[in-house]
């Protein structure tokens, strides 16, 4: 079992893999995905988010997630697949490790949402 950060982030990109914004973009594409953004409202609000993401700050996920939990979000679905991101990887990459343990079988890590926006991807305000 993890007892620090450092084990924390092996054991969660040992889980999820990490994708490029290209990689991203052609899950969306297909349909039946979730993109999450685990960063907290004031940073989206700042620089927007992936068009069509669900913003669930890091410390609400557990709580969206989870469909016995009151404040469960639908959009949570263990049938589709799911791609996580924030601010620099680290989140996401925690994220979708609780993800996986929570059962979501195809969850992926964008990592920084600068990198999608750098790329091209689709950004809301």
């Amino acid at each position: 079992m993890a007892t620090n950060v450092k084990q924390l982030m092996e054991a969660a990109n040992a889980a999820v893999p990490k994708i490029t914004p290209a990689q991203a973009k052609e899950m969306i594409a297909k349909g039946n995905t979730l993109v999450v953004d685990v960063r907290d409202s004031a940073e989206v609000e700042k620089s927007g988010k992936v068009a069509g993401a669900v913003n669930v700050s890091r410390g609400m996920l557990e709580f969206r997630a989870d469909p016995d939990s009151p404040y469960h979000d639908k959009s949570f679905d263990k049938g589709k697949t799911v791609i996580v991101y924030c601010a620099s990887g680290g989140r996401s990459a925690l994220s979708g490790k609780v993800l996986k343990d929570f059962g979501f079988n195809d969850v992926h890590n964008l990592g920084a949402f600068k990198d999608w926006a750098e790329s091209g991807g689709a950004v809301e305000k």
